[in-house]
């Protein structure tokens, strides 16, 4: 997971004063600024490294200089796959979906045995799922690039660590021991949920991570559906977050940087992308928007900016009908499409270790509904509804545009 640092033009109130207590934290004595942030101030990891394992994968921060990034053809995989997914769910033991909006998890495979047809229909059942999990992988890091520049161009992080292991800049390190205890008056929980580097004119696509060292129970994943989202929508609203476009900011990620007296490898930039995209594979639609680095909605007042951000930020945080929760175990893979999911971490495992690296291949720039309509002539579409229509199930009034109270009981 990336370092998430927020400012003050992020047109969001309730996570607005962020920057603020990290500025006011620089200045603290140094015992006092042990205490921080873990999205803000990522560990040097300079810690018991004679005895640990994988040492050689523990953080540093090469002091180096990128250009900026340039726009690059990228075709998904996803495309090329079996829509039934033979070649790979016939070498799993078992297939089980999570939850019924996103995840899915694959039991009895060995990633470093697939196949290029099964590569492509993982990408595809990612791209379904949103995220999909297996147990007991011993593939190795310079595999799992192996598997993930299969899905794209890799990306290099222009702010966070890789490992001490010299050749591995496209691999980002997540790290966090007891040397570093969270500070919960640094942050909120909402401002940590994000998508991946959504500020980069092609943001990732089919992501993975592998913990190779992690606490027996905490610091659990937690990834929200951005189709389910959009799919709980109302027909108008649906129709007016199709029409937005909004600012995605590396600004603040950049400056938690520098304030930590790291090195900015490539130079903050800010983007625009459309509120709500289309995944070039599936045709669904999904909201695009992240507590960590989406800033405002363009064209439109501040307060209906604010006001809108914040009530997709929430439904990401709050909405558990959205999210699939994952506890790590040594040697457990996910693999998540950053184009429709968002995610977040728990930090309730301090002081025991999290150790985990990630890949991250370049995805395709985003597509809006209507750019997406245009270049492919088909109509982009609800995930939930094509799901009901699949089951024969008929389409609820409130999806026609008309609702009507209805009572729940648990």
């Amino acid at each position: 997971m990336a370092p998430v640092a927020t400012s003050e033009e992020s047109g969001n109130g309730t996570i607005s004063s962020v920057a603020e207590l990290k500025k006011a934290q620089v200045n603290k004595p140094t015992e006092e600024t042990r205490i921080i942030n873990p999205f803000y101030s990522p560990s040097a990891g300079n810690e018991n490294d004679d005895d640990y394992q994988y040492a050689k994968y523990k953080p540093r921060f090469p002091v180096l200089n990128w250009g900026p990034l340039t726009e690059i053809e990228v075709i998904d995989r996803g495309l090329f796959a079996d829509s039934g997914k033979t070649a790979l769910f016939s070498a799993a033991q078992k297939v089980k979906h999570l939850t019924p909006a996103i995840g899915t998890e694959l039991v009895g495979i060995d990633l470093r045995q697939l196949t290029g047809q099964q590569k492509d229909e993982l990408a595809l059942l990612v791209a379904e799922r949103g995220v999909v999990f297996f147990r007991d992988q011993e593939l190795s890091v310079h595999e799992q690039l192996d598997i993930a520049r299969h899905f794209g161009p890799l990306h290099k992080h222009a702010t966070t660590p890789v490992p001490r292991e010299p050749g591995l800049e496209e691999v980002h390190v997540v790290y966090n021991d007891a040397s570093r205890r969270p500070d919960a008056s640094a942050f909120s929980k909402i401002e940590l949920w994000h998508s991946d580097v959504t500020y980069e004119i092609q943001p990732p696509s089919t992501t993975s991570l592998k913990v190779i060292t992690g606490p027996e129970y905490g610091g659990d994943t937690l990834w929200s559906s951005g189709y389910a989202l959009y799919s709980s929508l109302s027909p108008g609203m649906q129709a007016y977050l199709e029409g937005l476009t909004a600012l995605h900011s590396a600004v603040a990620q950049a400056e938690g940087s520098r304030a930590a007296g790291l090195h900015v490898r490539r130079e903050p930039i800010e983007t625009v992308h459309p509120v709500v995209r289309v995944h070039p594979v599936t045709g669904w639609k999904s909201v695009y928007v992240n507590p960590g680095f989406t800033r405002r909605i363009l064209g439109v007042p501040k307060p209906e900016s604010d006001t809108i951000l914040n009530f997709l930020f929430h439904q990401v945080a709050e909405n558990v009908d959205f999210q699939v929760r994952f506890h790590w175990e040594p040697n457990s893979v996910a693999f998540w499409d950053n184009r429709i999911v968002t995610h977040t971490a728990t930090f309730d495992f301090w002081p025991q270790t999290r150790h985990a690296l990630r890949a991250t291949p370049h995805g395709e720039k985003p597509e809006s509904v209507e750019d997406y309509e245009r270049r492919t002539g088909k109509v982009a579409k609800d995930r939930q509804i094509e799901i009901w229509k699949e089951q024969g199930i008929e389409i609820p009034q409130s999806r026609k545009g008309l609702s009507r109270a209805r009572g729940y009981n648990d």
